[in-house]
């Protein structure tokens, strides 16, 4: 009998220790959501590092993507035209911003111009899939976008303009 009693007040008292260390839990970063995002560096000189923690509210949408991809282009500019048409309406407090991992410069101008996005927030990553950036985010197994929230959280991953905008409904 004292060996359950010793038992049922041990767990008793593992149970509280525990459930004080899950209230100061924070977030890990990693790329799913429920993560910290990790901050986003290019390997080109002169551009900026991507923090996402935004003391205004805004919340950021970041769509990796290239040229030989049709479908991550493609919703490449959907995204964008969605974000516009939510900030311009105010319904979005979204910033975006757009990554493209041609290796080629010149393609990825090319692209920036042909889609109409000249203007906007494309950024190259001219490392293209051998970047650490590439890695890190986990691209080997296709593009996606991810929406962080203004504590620099992962909310929604592979999000599509009509998502997107209910998301914002809710921000």
């Amino acid at each position: 009998m004292k060996l359950k009693a010793y038992f049922l007040m041990a767990s008793v008292l593992l149970s509280g220790v525990s459930a004080v260390g899950i209230r100061d839990a924070k977030p890990v970063e990693g790329v799913h959501p429920g993560d910290l995002a990790p901050r986003i560096e290019l390997s080109g000189k002169g551009q900026p590092a991507i923090y996402f923690q935004n003391p205004d509210g805004r919340y950021t949408l970041v769509h990796f993507w290239a040229a030989y991809d049709a479908e991550s282009r493609a919703r490449n500019v959907l995204l964008w035209n969605k974000v516009n048409r939510l900030n311009a309406t105010g319904k979005g407090k979204v910033a975006m911003y757009s990554i493209s991992f041609d290796e080629a410069s010149s393609v990825f101008e090319g692209t920036i111009r042909t889609d109409k996005l000249v203007g906007t927030t494309q950024l190259h990553e001219a490392e293209g899939r051998h970047s650490d950036l590439f890695r890190t985010y986990g691209l080997e197994k296709g593009f996606k976008n991810l929406l962080i929230n203004d504590e620099g959280v992962i909310i929604a991953s592979n999000v599509s303009p009509d998502e997107l905008a209910q998301l914002c409904d809710r921000i």
